[in-house]
């Protein structure tokens, strides 16, 4: 058996297209657009010109409004015209009556003013007192804090040296009864230097405590009396700048 044909015969479309002839198309053709009928530039100018004129019913309606609103801005006219008229006579009345009362109230109106004034003399000579017064007593409590913190500093200085004196004088004590002890004689009781060495020890310690508790209160009542001095001070300044504000 042989093998089956499968070709097929080749056609060209534009043959075939020619062979069939010209085709009749439904609806107007490239030709017919440009062939169009066109106007010519006499009533192209023409339509302009109609369309720059516009319709008279537009044109008439236009003028019957214009005419209206003149008519009625002449109405509002008048009005204004008339008002102002009447206005300006009330003016004058009122011009002619402030100055028949000015005359009277001159016066009064002089003594107003100067109260006026006086009463802002005062307001401002209150508030600078109070200005015043606030600036003295922050200055007062800045230095009140200052004189405690310089007060507690020396009462420790005061403590330290005391402390530092007291074991200097130990030292001293101790080292004049081992020079005692190397000047007498080993020969005497040691009982009775014992006991005499120890009550002048401590009668020299007891006199040196009241001694020292005396320079301590006499310290204290100095710095009691500057405090009070100064604050008799700071009193009478407050009183003095008081005085001219209070009339």
């Amino acid at each position: 058996m042989g093998k089956r044909d499968n070709r097929v015969a080749y056609m060209n479309p534009i043959a075939m297209a020619r062979s069939r002839g010209p085709i009749q198309s439904s609806g107007p053709t490239i030709q017919d657009y440009l062939n169009r009928p066109r106007p010519t530039w006499e009533e192209v100018k023409e339509q302009l010109e109609k369309k720059k004129k516009g319709s008279k019913a537009l044109a008439e309606f236009e003028e019957k409004m214009n005419e209206n609103w003149k008519k009625e801005l002449e109405k509002h006219r008048e009005k204004l015209l008339s008002g102002s008229e009447s206005s300006s006579k009330k003016r004058q009345r009122k011009k002619k009556e402030k100055k028949k009362s000015g005359r009277y109230s001159s016066s009064s109106s002089s003594s107003s003013d100067s109260s006026s004034s006086s009463s802002d003399s005062e307001d401002e000579d209150k508030k600078q007192g109070k200005r015043k017064k606030k600036k003295k007593s922050r200055s007062h409590k800045s230095s009140e804090s200052s004189m405690s913190e310089t007060e507690s500093d020396n009462k420790d200085s005061l403590k330290k040296k005391k402390k530092s004196k007291d074991i200097t004088e130990k030292e001293k004590d101790v080292k004049g009864l081992s020079k005692k002890r190397k000047m007498y004689p080993e020969d005497k009781p040691l009982s009775s230097e014992s006991l005499s060495e120890s009550d002048y020890t401590e009668e020299v310690r007891a006199k040196k405590k009241k001694s020292s508790e005396e320079r301590e209160k006499t310290t204290e009542k100095t710095k009691k009396k500057k405090k009070h001095k100064k604050h008799s001070k700071k009193k009478k300044k407050k009183a003095a700048s008081s005085s001219p504000d209070s009339p």
